[in-house]
């Protein structure tokens, strides 16, 4: 879903994580403005998710969203800054376990 006039709607989880981890909405639209689409969640519910990493300055995080093309919105679940024990260089691949 382009991001042209799309609204953007923060799940609690989210703003809470975001306040905890020092990250701002205009980070957040950054990041799904201009990032990345790493892992795709077809099957989620009520909407199909996806994993989209980005960069503000030299900061990797990792947003995870949900579209809702009907109502067009973007639903922001959680926020984080990929922790390089779990993620190969780059933040697009896990480590394996």
């Amino acid at each position: 879903m382009s991001s042209e006039n799309v609204r953007l709607v923060f799940r609690v989880h989210a703003v809470l994580r975001m306040f905890e981890r020092g990250i701002t909405m205009d980070d957040v639209r950054a990041v799904l403005r201009t990032g990345e689409t790493i892992e795709n969640y077809p099957d989620d519910s009520p909407y199909p998710s996806r994993l989209v990493l980005g960069w503000v300055g030299h900061r990797p995080l990792h947003v995870v969203a949900a579209d809702d093309a009907e109502a067009n919105e973007t639903v922001v679940i959680t926020v984080y800054e990929p922790n390089p024990a779990r993620w190969e260089s780059g933040f697009r691949r896990r480590r394996p376990q």
